[in-house]
């Protein structure tokens, strides 16, 4: 909070209203002036204020029924009240916590104390501000990219899939690191569903209908990365705990995204499928992953085959924290979270499918880079 900060004081005493309007402006924060609760509140819909420093017994609307009203409005039952009054008694301060008051001083106070519970509550509210205004934006964010989604999925044909291919790309490129990597994911998609199809594993989910939705809905599945900061999206080194918190954020804002767009058009395969690939393609087969924590064939499918898929991809990409990983290494990660992070059954359709994997890493290389393949004898090809 800066030294604009507007704190209101509300006290039916002038000498006390002059005494804390002397010590606020000292501060360097700006005073503004209340005689009673009454018109405190109504300065606080006319002017709003930064923290307020509330007496209790005055005439007209004594502390607490302000305290109520304060609580009753969606506007102000965030705005910090540290009470200073001259009731010193348990129950009186007890009973201001309960309304929602921030702190309680008696009079006289002490100014040290004043001082350092005026930037201690300011601090809170500042940092309230910030949150709410990141939500906003977050809200902002997924209406946008509902409304973009909504505008394209009617019927599923084949420029729509185009252009709902060109928005993931979209989402996709403002990290610098992705290059090829969304038609490196439906690739690898559609490989893994295909060998699980001619192998008759899990006969139950995966038809020709799983195929073709999977090659669709593959780039989808970092769509919630629109709603994620720029400061993180791009940020060259490791993110922070809060920073990776706010990372993982992007299964749910891409998952809730594609859900408002099913409610409007339900029925649709291809967004059901965008939609459990959005929200679990990060969950791990041991229940460890996020944002849900299932486990197991909990994690639908689609989901798993993205998930193993994605971290390859990861391995054996070059960004701007890490060179790429050779196949062989990115390989052996793989093989050790088997049954842990990955699905057994497709971390063995992985090893299956190894040179196919390759050759599409081949095929569809990043600009710039390059992609770490071993070569094979002539004899295995």
């Amino acid at each position: 909070m800066t030294t604009s900060a507007k704190i209101l004081i509300v006290d039916d005493q002038e000498a006390n209203r002059s005494l804390l309007s002397d010590f606020i402006s000292m501060l360097g924060y700006t005073p503004i002036l209340a005689e009673n609760g009454l018109a405190a509140l109504k300065h606080m819909n006319d002017e709003p204020a930064d923290l307020v420093l509330l007496d209790i017994a005055m005439p007209v609307m004594d502390g607490y029924q302000v305290l109520d009203e304060m609580k009753k409005d969606a506007r102000l039952r965030h705005l910090p009240v540290i009470v200073v009054s001259g009731v010193d008694e348990m129950e009186s301060i007890a009973h201001c916590i309960e309304k929602g008051a921030e702190d309680y001083l008696t009079k006289p106070f002490n100014t040290t104390v004043l001082r350092a519970r005026v930037k201690a509550s300011l601090e809170r509210k500042r940092l309230y501000d910030q949150e709410t205004r990141y939500k906003r934006l977050m809200e902002e964010y997924s209406t946008t990219l509902a409304h973009r989604v909504r505008e394209q999925v009617q019927e599923i044909s084949s420029t729509q899939l185009a252009t709902i291919f060109a928005m993931s790309k979209l989402a996709e490129s403002r990290d610098p690191d992705t290059g090829e990597h969304l038609e490196r994911m439906r690739e690898y998609g559609r490989l893994v569903a295909r060998h699980l199809n001619a192998k008759s594993l899990y006969p139950h989910i995966v038809d020709w209908s799983f195929l073709e939705n999977i090659y669709a809905a593959a780039p989808l599945h970092d769509i919630g990365k629109v709603a994620i900061p720029d400061r993180i999206l791009q940020k060259p080194g490791e993110l922070t705990p809060k920073e990776f918190d706010l990372m993982k954020l992007h299964t749910q804002f891409g998952a809730d995204t594609l859900r408002a767009v099913d409610r409007e058009h339900p029925g649709n395969a291809f967004v059901r499928m965008g939609i459990e690939i959005a929200e679990s393609h990060h969950e791990w087969w041991d229940g460890t992953g996020y944002p849900n924590g299932w486990a197991g064939n909990d994690i639908p499918l689609s989901g798993r085959i993205l998930a193993l898929a994605d971290v390859y991809d990861a391995l054996t990409s070059k960004r701007c924290y890490k060179e790429a990983y050779s196949h062989e290494e990115s390989k052996a990660i793989i093989v050790e979270g088997r049954g842990t992070q990955f699905d057994p059954v497709l971390t063995d359709v992985f090893l299956a499918e190894e040179k196919a994997f390759l050759t599409i890493g081949q095929q569809f290389v990043d600009t710039n880079k390059k992609v770490l393949l071993p070569t094979y004898p002539a004899d295995q090809t």
